[in-house]
């Protein structure tokens, strides 16, 4: 007998060689053949046959199912049961048939390009979307799914991975349609991922595809490259405003706390000075009411005692007086400052007056009583 293995061209590992491997077995089954008829009869190695036949049928129809797989069981091509993890039985082919199916592997597909060595090559026909207010964008999705139900996923559809991919690029489509561009370019990514993932879920349950959404990532969305430098010049006005506004603020919430404050300060001093002036003026109109009284029980004395109370007042701001007596021409020089500073006693008051006798009244007044004529 010849050896199967030949080293081939002197290299280290051998290759088996097939057809002498065949010739061998077609020269044992000859041999077993030859064997049987000469020793057991036709008829007894015929029924042999039949029943080692019948047996490894039979026992061609053990499988194991791994973790995380299912196995789907068919009879006569129709539907019959799924099966769990482990090791199980049924009628071997062409009865029933058992497909397994990995329920727990993460499956992707890409909308908008395929990656390629690790770099993205775009789609074009599935990347550019049309929004609301008639613009382009060019968007990459990636959907990360898993097998639900398996019978689902091999009978419902005829091509599950390709009615996917067609069901997200119209979601996809349906969705950013929906928005405006620059709402699908900042701040509405979130909500575009979230709107994708939902109504692609709810369709694909609708289809009774066996398939379960786990996730939808937003790779990339952009304008088109033609008008990419201007979007960029766009969104860096946008920026800027946006910055404007933020220092704006931060300016009047440093300011407006120390206006409010400046404001009620002064409405504060105001609210004093009207309580001051009305008390003020309510004073003077009592002062002026009991002069009134006085005057009316005493007149003369009442003009005399103010017109002296006025000669004080101006007096008092005055540091001399020059007096004129008469028609004789002389002139008297009143030193009104070292009169104060000798500290004088002041003019009796209202209340005084009453009680002095209206002699000693007029003598005080006609000692400062300028003559007929004098002048200040």
């Amino acid at each position: 007998m010849k050896n199967l293995w030949q080293m081939n061209g002197g290299k280290h590992w051998p290759e088996f060689d097939w057809q002498q491997f065949w010739l061998l077995q077609q020269k044992w089954w000859r041999q077993g053949v030859n064997y049987f008829r000469l020793h057991v009869g036709a008829a007894r190695m015929m029924r042999i046959l039949l029943v080692l036949g019948i047996g490894a049928w039979l026992a061609s129809g053990f499988y194991l199912i791994n973790a995380g797989e299912r196995g789907v069981v068919t009879r006569f091509l129709a539907y019959h049961r799924t099966v769990e993890p482990g090791a199980h039985w049924h009628w071997p082919f062409p009865i029933e048939q058992v497909t397994k199916v990995d329920v727990e592997r993460q499956r992707f597909i890409e909308i908008g390009y395929r990656s390629s060595q690790g770099q993205p090559m775009p789609i074009s026909n599935e990347a550019r979307m049309l929004t609301r207010d008639e613009n382009i964008v060019d968007l990459h999705l990636a959907i990360q799914y898993r097998i639900r139900e398996p019978a689902e996923y091999l009978f419902s559809l005829q091509d599950p991975d390709s009615v996917l991919r067609s069901v997200a690029e119209s979601v996809t489509r349906a969705v950013v349609g929906q928005q405006k561009m620059d709402y699908v370019l900042t701040e509405g990514r979130g909500e575009v991922v979230s709107r994708i993932e939902q109504e692609l879920q709810q369709i694909l349950d609708k289809y009774q595809s066996g398939i379960e959404v786990l996730g939808v990532s937003l790779q990339d969305v952009q304008p088109p490259e033609e008008v990419q430098q201007a979007f960029a010049d766009a969104i860096k006005a946008r920026e800027d405003r946006e910055r404007l506004i933020n220092e704006a603020q931060a300016y009047a919430n440093e300011v407006l706390p120390k206006a409010r404050g400046d404001a009620a300060r002064i409405v504060a001093e105001a609210e004093a000075y009207q309580q001051a002036m009305l008390a003020r003026a309510e004073g003077e109109a009592d002062r002026f009411r009991t002069l009134l009284a006085e005057y009316r029980k005493q007149p003369q004395i009442t003009r005399r005692r103010l017109a002296i109370e006025t000669m004080e007042e101006v007096l008092t701001h005055t540091d001399s007086v020059l007096l004129s007596l008469g028609d004789n021409g002389k002139v008297v020089y009143l030193p009104i400052d070292k009169l104060k500073a000798q500290r004088q006693e002041p003019l009796p008051s209202i209340k005084s007056e009453k009680a002095e006798p209206e002699s000693k009244q007029r003598a005080a007044l006609n000692r400062i009583r300028p003559g007929r004529g004098g002048r200040s």
